[in-house]
């Protein structure tokens, strides 16, 4: 029995919309509405529900969270899916300040400095997001700790773990199954690419440091579920030369990855290495799906 990064809840990160959505007047502390503070922080997780994002998503602190956190003037994030859950008892990293007025909220990043925002309060747990100055629109869904789903979140999202580290070192391969010439292969890199991710593989010997490696392909790499919402993925790894190599990805821990080579019967393991945090790095965010993102209209 193979064993898991966590085991899958039965909950689902998704909120059921109503077909009319009625947006929630907000108070100003002298009535008995709600105030935009006390919506924001009524609930412990917003997710950013990027596929729903309108006009372009520029902001990199925004499309580098999966979740952001309003806690008495300080925001939260959670950047990366290593120690999702974890870290931050669940809210993630510190990244940055926010201040209130009205229907409006100013973030000084600790990194994107400030960004100002008009919130729309569609109901108690969805809020659209407007950056005042772009014009793009936010959509955040919000959660408690103890009602939100971090394993669906990995697992949704798995294709941005392998992100998280500046290489994966082959560490393990099995005595059973047939020769190939993913054998050869020590070193693997996953990345964001223009037009889709990418992977890079090394022939390099073990026990280099990260920043040692020669990198002798680059392609692309797709993963995928074996069935729809299945912890069980598909990892695909495009090499010209040979074609496509298939296997079966597996978590294991936070830091270690196991493949199965379905077309030899052999089975990998490999071990992160360089730890990429998200909260202090200006990388690439994440990538979304083009054909979801509705431009805003004119």
């Amino acid at each position: 029995m193979r064993t898991f990064y966590k085991i899958l809840g039965s909950l689902l990160i998704a909120v059921t919309i109503a077909s009319c959505e009625t947006e929630v007047v907000i108070g100003n502390g002298f009535d008995n509405r709600p105030t935009l503070n006390e919506i924001l922080s009524n609930q412990e997780l917003w997710y950013v529900d990027l596929n729903d994002t309108q006009g372009n998503p520029d902001i990199p602190f925004m499309t580098k969270a999966f979740t952001m956190s309003f806690d008495f003037g300080t925001l939260y994030a959670n950047n990366n899916l290593v120690g999702v859950g974890s870290a931050g008892a669940g809210l993630g990293l510190d990244v940055g300040s926010y201040q209130i007025l009205n229907n409006q909220v100013s973030i000084l990043h600790d990194i994107d400095g400030l960004h100002d925002f008009t919130v729309v309060v569609l109901n108690y747990n969805r809020i659209k997001m407007i950056d005042m100055h772009r014009g793009t629109v936010y959509y955040l869904d919000g959660y408690n700790r103890n009602n939100f789903n971090y394993d669906q979140l990995f697992y949704d999202n798995i294709q941005y773990f392998l992100q998280e580290y500046r290489a994966w070192e082959k560490v393990y391969t099995s005595n059973v199954g047939v020769l190939n010439d993913f054998d050869e292969e020590n070193y693997l890199q996953f990345t964001p690419g223009f037009n889709g991710d990418e992977f890079k593989s090394s022939t390099d010997v073990n026990g280099l440091n990260y920043s040692s490696l020669f990198w002798d392909y680059t392609g692309e790499y797709w993963v995928e579920d074996e069935t729809p919402g299945s912890i069980n993925k598909h990892l695909t790894m495009d090499y010209d030369f040979i074609g496509n190599d298939y296997f079966d990805l597996y978590v294991i821990n936070d830091n270690t990855i196991e493949l199965y080579h379905s077309a030899s019967g052999t089975t990998y393991e490999f071990k992160g290495r360089g730890y990429i945090q998200l909260k202090n790095t200006t990388g690439k965010s994440r990538l979304i799906d083009a054909s979801r993102v509705i431009e805003k209209e004119k």
